[in-house]
C-alpha cells in the first residue's frame, strides 16, 4: 500500500524559479505545474497556487523536500491543511473506493491524477474556510442593517472587502479546474474514468458548487451596501448644494438690505 498526502504549504509557489532550481528529476511541466519524480516510485506534485503533493514519501523525504521548497514559496503556511489517500496495487484492476484508490500498477500518470484530485481537495478546503468566513462577516452587517437601519461599515473598508472578494472569486476561477479534465485523459478511457471517479469520490463538483454559491451570495450583499452608501452619499450632496443655495440666497438678501439702509 502507498500513500498520496497534498498539502497547502504556501499562498503561491513560484513555478519557473522551482523549476530552475528543484534538483528531481521533471515529468511533466506546463505555467501552473510541476511534476517530479525524485527516485524510483516516489513522486512530487507542484502546483502554482500553493498546493504540493507527495507521493510513497517519509515523513523525513517530505520535510525534505518543503525545506527545499520553501525559498520558492510566497506567505509559507506554518500551519498546513492537508489529505491523504491511500493507493492499493492490484493487477487488472481500476477502482476508487470509499477509503482508497486501487490501481493496476505504478503507473505514474495514474499516480499524477490522484495527486492533482487530492490537491484539488485540499484548495476546495481552504477555499471553503475563507469565503465562511466571509460570509460571517457579511452577515454581522447584514444585522447590523437590520437592526439600526444603515450601515457599520465605511466606504473605504466596503471597497477593500469587495476587492477581497473578487481576489478570493479570481484566484478559484484560475486555479481550480474541477470541471475540466487534464490533457492526459483524452490519450486512454481508464485515465479518463479514473479521473472522474477520483472528482466524485472526492465530491469536488459539489464542494466547488457550495464555494460558488456562496461568493454570489456575499456579492450580492456587497452590491446592496453599495447601492445605499451611494444613495447616501448623493443625499448628503443633495443637502450639501442645498445648503450653499440657502447661504449665497441669505448673503445675497443682506448685500440687498445693506445697500438699501
Amino acid at each position: 500500500m502507498y500513500t498520496v498526502v497534498a498539502y497547502q504549504v504556501a499562498s503561491a509557489i513560484s513555478i519557473k524559479s522551482s523549476k530552475q532550481q528543484l534538483p528531481w528529476q521533471l515529468l511533466f511541466q506546463d505555467s501552473d505545474e510541476l511534476y517530479y519524480t525524485s527516485s524510483p516510485n516516489k513522486f512530487i506534485y507542484i502546483f502554482q497556487y500553493g498546493m504540493v503533493s507527495f507521493f510513497n514519501m517519509t515523513s523525513t523525504e517530505i520535510n525534505d523536500a518543503l525545506q527545499q521548497l520553501k525559498s520558492h514559496c510566497s506567505n509559507y503556511f506554518s500551519e498546513k491543511l492537508s489529505d491523504s489517500v491511500e493507493i492499493v496495487i492490484q493487477p487488472n484492476t481500476l477502482k476508487v473506493e470509499f477509503d482508497n484508490v486501487i490501481l493496476p500498477n505504478l503507473d505514474q500518470e495514474m499516480i499524477r491524477l490522484v495527486m492533482l484530485n487530492a490537491s484539488q481537495s485540499v484548495a476546495l478546503n481552504r477555499y471553503s474556510e475563507i469565503t465562511e468566513e466571509l460570509l460571517i462577516e457579511t452577515n454581522k452587517h447584514t444585522l447590523y442593517l437590520e437592526e439600526k437601519g444603515k450601515l457599520d461599515i465605511s466606504g473605504n473598508k466596503l471597497k477593500r472587502f469587495i476587492g477581497k472578494v473578487l481576489n478570493i472569486k479570481n484566484k478559484i476561477s484560475e486555479n481550480l479546474y474541477i470541471f475540466d479534465s487534464p490533457e492526459i485523459t483524452w490519450e486512454k478511457e481508464e485515465f479518463n474514468r479514473l479521473n472522474q471517479e477520483l472528482k466524485q469520490a472526492f465530491d469536488l463538483k459539489d464542494r466547488y458548487r457550495v464555494i460558488h454559491d456562496r461568493i454570489e451570495i456575499i456579492k450580492e450583499n456587497l452590491e446592496l451596501f453599495k447601492d445605499i452608501m451611494d444613495h447616501n452619499e448623493s443625499s448628503r450632496l443633495e443637502w450639501i448644494i442645498i445648503i450653499l443655495i440657502v447661504i449665497e440666497v441669505i448673503d445675497l438678501f443682506i448685500a440687498k438690505l445693506s445697500n438699501i439702509i
